[in-house]
């Protein structure tokens, strides 16, 4: 971000942390008030030196074209003339104190002007100052009352060269020309702090709307996780109570529902531990029902043509029950996210839907879309459903990454731990 101040360009001292003697040191007080210790005033940087050098300078080159003037006008007495150009060297070190005291030196620098042709380069900086500084109703005060003055001024001293008339006239457009671009300086530089302002509040919320997804995602992940465990704990109950109504059953039944509540005990023991790990929150809509897994990818896909959609499955898992309940909930999700944004964003493109791997190797799945043909109508999307994938696949021990590709498509793939 950056804005021009004057005849300076004012950038961000957050995105040019190396740069900052570039910016005055009250825009870096702006943006950095921890910069600046306590009961001190913020330190002058280099730019700041240079534009002070700068002014103090111009108002010196001015002071002398003055006092050559004053000197070489007969309506001025010898007495005054002598006096002039102390007074101007007096305004001009008064320069230095611009920035510590802008109201006093630009109400100050009023009599000087009246009484001084030398002091009127240090009279046009303060002016300036002050209306870059400090609000309008300072600058309508101390403007109001120069420009009164000068009817006054050109009486007492008038010019060898012009008219009264044709100089009362230059010296208010003049005054109001310094006026003007020292307010158009402020309001750029109040710009410049309002964007800033203005971003650091969008980043904040975009942060704040990504943790709210983030929440929502593991929510939602922990409604799932509670109601396979609910299931298996089910059958668990289910085969025990077996056993214990039926103690004079055959062996191989005993043997049988034995082995059941040992798996279910084993894998309800592994969910509850993923459980841990992630917010937990109440139940509200699935009513208690096992959430689809890699087995319900072929229905998914299925839905999806009928619902007008070119979808091409290519599962290379052999056997998708085999597949952890966990694991499969997750890719799951993830397709049906990825089928979601394709006939969002892509409609009547051909998605392809591509699922691999094996115990140790880890399970693949990814979702790709080509450039959709002709003209599409934009949907915004907030990009939350893939801030909610990239949290599943995190708390699943997986990673996942998505982006457009080359040829104008986008491409969602996750891998996926496969003990």
């Amino acid at each position: 971000m950056s804005t021009v101040s004057g005849d300076e360009t004012v950038s961000d001292p957050e995105a040019l942390p190396g740069r900052r003697w570039l910016l005055p040191s009250a825009v870096i007080h702006e943006f950095d008030p921890s910069a600046v210790r306590p009961g001190r005033r913020p330190r002058r940087t280099a730019r700041d030196w240079i534009v002070d050098f700068s002014c103090f300078l111009l108002a010196v080159v001015i002071g002398m074209i003055g006092a050559d003037a004053v000197g070489n006008n007969p309506h001025v007495s010898h007495s005054a003339a002598g006096l002039d150009p102390l007074l101007g060297a007096l305004a001009c070190a008064a320069v230095w104190l611009r920035r510590r005291w802008p109201v006093g030196l630009a109400v100050a620098t009023i009599p000087l002007g009246l009484l001084s042709d030398t002091a009127g380069g240090a009279c046009a900086i303060a002016l300036f100052t002050l209306a870059v500084h400090r609000p309008f109703r300072y600058v309508a005060w101390v403007g109001g009352i120069n420009i009164a003055l000068v009817p006054v001024t050109f009486r007492l001293r008038p010019d060898a060269d012009v008219s009264y008339l044709l100089s009362v006239v230059f010296a208010t457009l003049l005054i109001s020309a310094i006026v003007g671009w020292g307010l158009l300086v402020r309001s750029k530089r109040q710009l410049m702090l309002s964007l800033r302002d203005r971003a650091r509040r969008a980043e904040t919320e975009a942060r704040l709307r990504a943790e709210q997804a983030q929440r929502l995602a593991r929510e939602a992940i922990a409604r799932e996780m509670h109601d396979v465990l609910a299931h298996r704990l089910t059958l668990l109950s289910v085969h025990a109570g077996a056993l214990e109504f039926r103690p004079d059953a055959p062996r191989e039944e005993v043997a049988r529902a034995a082995g059941v509540i040992r798996e279910s005990a084993h894998e309800a023991l592994q969910d509850l531990r993923e459980i841990i790990g992630v917010l937990r929150a109440a139940d509200q809509d699935e009513g208690g029902r096992p959430q689809p897994t890699l087995v319900a990818l072929d229905t998914l896909v299925a839905e999806s043509r009928e619902a007008g959609m070119k979808v091409v499955l290519d599962s290379r898992v052999t056997d998708p029950a085999a597949v952890p309940a966990s694991v499969g909930r997750t890719a799951y999700r993830i397709a049906q996210e990825g089928l979601t944004n394709a006939r969002k964003h892509a409609p009547g493109a051909e998605v392809t839907v591509t699922v691999s791997g094996g115990p140790g190797d880890g399970l693949v799945v990814s979702v790709h879309n080509p450039a959709p043909e002709g003209e599409v109508l934009h949907v915004p999307g907030s990009g939350q459903g893939l801030i909610g994938l990239t949290e599943r696949a995190t708390l699943a021990g997986g990673r996942l990454e998505h982006g457009a590709q080359d040829d104008g498509g986008f491409l969602v793939t996750a891998w996926l731990p496969w003990p």
